[in-house]
């Protein structure tokens, strides 16, 4: 499908042209700029790329706790906006870019920070190895190993569907393209905790593309025997992260969002 010249997603996939990574670092953002000084749609395309790297470097997922068993969403960032909704204790959610130093900015309101554990903040699992076709993550007893490779579309291509709510994979919305053929996938996410070994289920991981192991990172919380596997793939309007949960060597699922 084309897209609107001029349109958002148009100025990111241009972008996306000049250069394979989102995340480069400001010297080489400004040396594209300057390059193009003349360019008012070089400059948007600029100005905008920034913006979205913001707001990614700010995003991240984290738990609820909370000694009620719940915590309240609030319309705004404050303690006497409207309550508009609830958060059970121990659910996941994902926080945007944060606009106030005390309140999370969630999908549809805000959390006080001081009711959240940010998922980055437990005992980090180091990476061993992480390039374009494997993940390998090792710290004491724990053990993740993550594969991916080429996607074989044509193959596969019976097994697509579109509809007015969006593109599917084998009946699960995709994750990870957007108006593009998928050119990688995971093959098998495994986790290995003291003599139990875990593996993530197919159907979990086999509608999600375009896969950056190289963003990917592991957290373990000790206390409750809880592992986390946290990703940010694809790029541009594809960008989507997610966040595998094991608990007590038992897999319990995952979270998917689109971080911006």
């Amino acid at each position: 499908m084309k897209l609107e010249t001029g349109s958002y997603w148009s100025m990111i996939n241009d972008y996306l042209q000049v250069t394979s990574s989102l995340f480069l670092p400001a010297s080489s953002l400004f040396t594209i700029f300057a390059q193009n000084k003349h360019s008012l749609k070089t400059k948007k395309i600029f100005l905008l790329t920034a913006c979205l790297s913001i707001q990614l470097s700010f995003a991240q997922f984290a738990k609820v706790i909370d000694k009620d068993g719940y915590v309240n969403i609030r319309e705004n960032a404050d303690a006497n906006s409207k309550i508009i909704g609830k958060i059970n204790s121990d659910e996941i959610v994902y926080i945007f870019e944060a606009d106030n130093k005390n309140w999370a900015n969630v999908s549809n309101g805000y959390i006080h920070n001081s009711r959240l554990k940010y998922i980055q903040t437990y005992q980090a699992v180091p990476p061993t190895v992480r390039d374009a076709n494997k993940a390998i993550f090792k710290s004491g007893n724990i053990k993740v190993n993550i594969v991916s490779g080429k996607f074989n579309f044509k193959e596969n291509e019976k097994d697509f569907t579109s509809t007015l709510n969006g593109d599917y994979y084998k009946e699960q919305q995709v994750w990870g393209i957007d108006r593009t053929i998928p050119k990688t996938h995971y093959i098998s996410i495994t986790a290995q905790i003291g003599d139990k070994t875990i593996q993530i289920p197919e159907k979990e991981i086999e509608n999600l593309f375009e896969v950056n192991n190289k963003s990917t990172t592991c957290y373990y919380d000790r206390i409750n025997d809880i592992l986390y596997i946290s990703m940010l793939n694809s790029d541009g309007a594809g960008t989507y992260a997610a966040l595998f949960t094991i608990e007590k060597g038992e897999y319990k699922g995952r979270t998917l969002e689109i971080p911006f």
